[in-house]
């Protein structure tokens, strides 16, 4: 309990530095801020562990470490780059839509419920049997399926939400982008969950369906079509490609030695 108090006072303090650093350009305070951000994370594998959720586990451990690097990288330099002054303002925007959902109870357990419900209406217009017992469960012929903050898409929502948000470029053009990738992901997000607990209704892999369903068919294609987001947000914002390029120069080189 003490160590979760800890951690949320680190996440909030450190979304606030990250931010303060974008705006000032202060180096210590980007500094500070990523170290803080990086030990946060690295608090989260244990849960995903022991839960199974492997793939979740090792994403939130890579996450603290490149926090830990971006870290090491401002130590490198005279003063945080153009491309290091994004990332700091994308992580920050990317937190600040994301966390109060995961740390606030009222707002997370709003957010399931609607997807709970709108995953039923969606599969119920389908002709598909399928009851919600509670407010967010799903139950098919006699199994049921339990709704979390995971499945609401509200990780990729607030991801893609922070880099578009963050990148220089015509309003339009950011809005445009914006509708595009919450949109998609969301309608995504339904069919993935409608079909997780349809594969694990009617069993359709055996004993095994939830696990075959939920951990292997479902994350590649959420990989996949998370791939295929970006593709067109690329299309829409070439600026983010570039920012992004700049900030992979960045880490290849963190002193700014020329490639």
């Amino acid at each position: 309990m003490m160590l979760d108090w800890l951690a949320s006072y680190l996440l909030w303090i450190s979304l606030l530095l990250l931010l303060v650093s974008s705006m000032t350009k202060k180096s210590l305070i980007a500094l500070s801020g990523w170290l803080l951000f990086g030990v946060f994370w690295l608090n989260q594998p244990g849960h995903y562990m022991a839960i199974n959720d492997y793939f979740n586990a090792i994403l939130f451990a890579a996450a603290g470490l490149m926090c830990f690097y971006m870290a090491w990288i401002m130590t490198r330099r005279n003063g945080p780059s153009k491309a290091q002054l994004w990332a700091s303002y994308a992580a920050a925007v990317c937190g600040m839509v994301y966390f109060p959902f995961a740390e606030i109870e009222p707002l997370r357990e709003a957010l399931i419920g609607f997807t709970t419900l709108m995953t039923v209406h969606a599969l119920q217009a389908l002709s598909v049997p399928v009851s919600m017992p509670s407010w967010n469960i799903m139950t098919l012929n006699g199994r049921s399926v339990e709704i979390i903050l995971a499945c609401t898409a509200i990780e990729s929502i607030a991801l893609f939400s922070g880099l578009i948000i963050s990148v220089r470029a015509p309003i339009g053009r950011r809005a445009a982008a914006l509708a595009v990738s919450i949109i998609s992901i969301y309608i995504l997000n339904l069919v993935r969950n409608g079909f997780v607990i349809m594969a694990y209704g009617w069993s359709w892999f055996g004993s095994a369906s939830f696990e075959v369903a939920h951990n292997l068919i479902a994350k590649i294609g959420s990989v996949a079509a998370l791939l295929l987001i970006s593709y067109m947000i690329f299309l829409l914002l070439p600026e983010l490609l570039s920012i992004i390029d700049e900030l992979a120069a960045d880490i290849r080189h963190p002193r700014g030695d020329a490639a």
